[in-house]
């Protein structure tokens, strides 16, 4: 090899090094933007399914707006109050409502909840004295469905409906006798007499259990003076309809707990006039649903099996 070929070669060799380099660079930077709009695209995604969404309304054109209030009414729930309050004020919002139905299919559940949601009717409906608000029963109208449904100008259901259970119920499990045969010791400290009240495994206090009772006894007299100062007159004078009793939907009829026969579409084009119902349900986050479904509704079941709690239902 002579001197003029030395050159040569370490050029060659930075070239190839710098071309390596170029390419390097050039991967990075297209890794760079790849991961940016993967994390724009991310972000988006996340907002989309984080986000509480309500039906968008025409703004004009004369229709019925339908509110669903589906399943168990408690926090965490599609029939929380919340979500259903929401729906409801956004459907008076528009001008162009000409009435609103509350699609009740539920089987009831807390009182809290369920007294709230009536009292926002009780309010709406007094801001509002031109656009009706009338509950249309599904399936089921129970209990705390059907508390809530008493706060509607009119009732509306199916002959086949269930409606009624007006009545308030606390229950739970009592394991003293397994423990005892499973050899386990129950060790329950407290801090007050009846911080353990009721507890599951610990035999049933007498004096709990009263107290338990005058609970039940007092949330069934709120149940039962508000069902009578939302259906009035209408009611008849028979002592089972706040035992608890459920009736079909022709007998809630002749009972006077409802109206009238009927479904969404009979009450949106015979009694509203407005065939056209426009959906202003808010539905709750897909990651909310997802998340509570994977874990967290089975591990509250689980708590709810061995915890006692007034509930409607």
């Amino acid at each position: 090899m002579n001197d003029d070929s030395a050159p040569t070669w370490e050029r060659r060799l930075i070239e190839r090094l710098l071309e390596k380099q170029l390419i390097e660079q050039r991967r990075a930077r297209r890794w760079r933007i790849f991961l940016r709009l993967l994390t724009l695209a991310l972000v988006v995604l996340v907002l989309t399914l984080f986000r509480t969404d309500v039906s968008v309304a025409p703004t004009t054109g004369r229709h019925t707006a339908v509110v669903h209030l589906n399943g168990i009414i408690a926090p965490g729930t599609d029939a929380n109050a919340d979500l259903v309050i929401e729906s409801l004020r956004s459907a008076y919002k528009n001008k162009n409502v000409a009435g609103v139905i509350l699609r009740i299919d539920s089987p009831g559940g807390s009182p809290v909840q369920a007294s709230r949601i009536n009292s926002e009717i009780q309010r709406l409906r007094a801001a509002h004295p031109a656009v009706p608000l009338h509950a249309v029963i599904d399936d089921v109208c129970a209990s705390g469905g059907y508390y809530v449904a008493v706060a509607a100008d009119n009732i509306y259901a199916d002959p086949a409906s269930v409606v009624g259970s007006i009545g308030v119920l606390m229950n739970g499990f009592g394991f003293v006798e397994a423990l005892d045969k499973l050899g386990v010791e129950r060790r329950l400290l407290t801090a007050g007499q009846h911080k353990g009240f009721l507890d599951p495994f610990s035999p049933q206090d007498p004096d709990d259990v009263d107290h338990a009772r005058q609970l039940l006894e007092t949330i069934h007299a709120q149940f039962i003076e508000t069902v009578k100062q939302g259906r009035g007159e209408r009611l008849k004078d028979d002592p089972r309809l706040f035992s608890g009793l459920v009736w079909t939907g022709q007998q809630g009829l002749e009972l006077g707990l409802v109206d009238a026969l009927g479904d969404a579409n009979y009450v949106a084009r015979e009694v509203f006039k407005a065939e056209k119902m426009v959906d202003y349900t808010v539905q709750r986050a897909y990651f909310e649903k997802l998340f509570r479904s994977a874990g967290n509704e089975a591990g509250a079941g689980l708590l709810n099996a061995f915890r006692s709690g007034p509930a409607w239902r």
